[in-house]
């Protein structure tokens, strides 16, 4: 049994951990794993952090209830969220998964002091392959990803739109800058996506030491999470189906040459000299397989 802690003691005897990153790079497997641990709950993106966002605007300067809610009722309010979310959860940890969570690092250490957050990375343009791909797969659906038919127009202003500082992409990227460089760097852990996906087993015993929980047998062969209801709202079939058996799968990119080269330096991560940020990621001598 893992040590109780401060954010245990705050929220009920739940411990609750934080799963964020970019997107196409496994954050849907890393919970499709994590919960087949009896004590562990784990899934794709939940609405707390949009709830969160909506409060807090709610209570802020400039509307009618800001004089009425002070700065410790706003925590008490916003710690609320997960525990009226999770009440029917009966496991003792948490995995709140959002890409919005690098972005809000000192609201959710104010919260929960003791947390930490898995971060899912991946070769930028192997994410916009990602992407491309599942647009074509639903090339008879107009995707709630892209806002008006000049952005889904090519497979270039598709890319472009995806990259914009607020967009699906690009949001993410900058947030994880962001919290890779704040003053709580040292609460996160970055895995890359092929590494995951090549050694699981490595990757996960090292998460467990990260996290202080006692480690589990997970079984990488029989992997289960798809979300049909929440991608059909989205208009992208298949986006959060995993694959049943972990294992890199090697492709060719589907992106033109110039495009695929110039996303593929945004791997930042892969050089954080300075940053406090843990690391599960290839070693430069190691090869990198391109994974579906």
């Amino acid at each position: 049994m893992a040590k109780k802690t401060k954010a245990t003691q705050a929220q009920g005897e739940k411990t609750f951990y934080f799963i964020s990153g970019l997107p196409r790079s496994g954050s849907t497997l890393m919970g499709a794993l994590l919960k087949q641990n009896p004590r562990f709950h784990a899934g794709m993106s939940s609405p707390i952090a949009s709830l969160m966002e909506g409060l807090i605007s709610q209570v802020s300067a400039g509307t009618e209830l800001s004089t009425m809610v002070n700065d410790e009722q706003r925590s008490r309010l916003i710690r609320g969220l997960f525990d009226g979310y999770y009440v029917d959860r009966t496991e003792p940890v948490i995995f709140d998964t959002n890409r919005a969570w690098t972005a809000q690092l000192p609201a959710l250490m104010r919260l929960f002091p003791d947390s930490k957050l898995i971060c899912t990375v991946r070769n930028v343009a192997w994410v916009m392959d990602s992407l491309e791909r599942q647009y074509r797969k639903n090339i008879f659906e107009h995707t709630r990803l892209f806002n008006t038919p000049v952005e889904r127009s090519t497979v270039y202003t598709r890319l472009e739109a995806l990259a914009g500082p607020n967009r699906l992409v690009g949001y993410a990227w900058h947030a994880l800058q962001e919290a890779v460089w704040s003053e709580f760097a040292e609460r996160l852990v970055i895995v890359d996506y092929d590494i995951f996906s090549q050694r699981p087993g490595e990757v996960l015993t090292l998460l467990y030491k990260f996290l202080g929980e006692e480690e589990y047998d997970h079984d990488f062969d029989n992997v289960d999470y798809d979300a049909p209801e929440f991608d059909s709202q989205l208009g992208v079939k298949g986006l959060h189906k995993v694959h049943q058996k972990v294992e890199a799968r090697p492709r060719k990119t589907v992106l033109p040459p110039e495009l695929f080269e110039r996303y593929a330096k945004l791997s930042f991560w892969n050089g954080l000299k300075g940053s406090k940020a843990f690391r599960i990621v290839p070693t430069k001598t190691e090869t990198k397989a391109p994974n579906a």
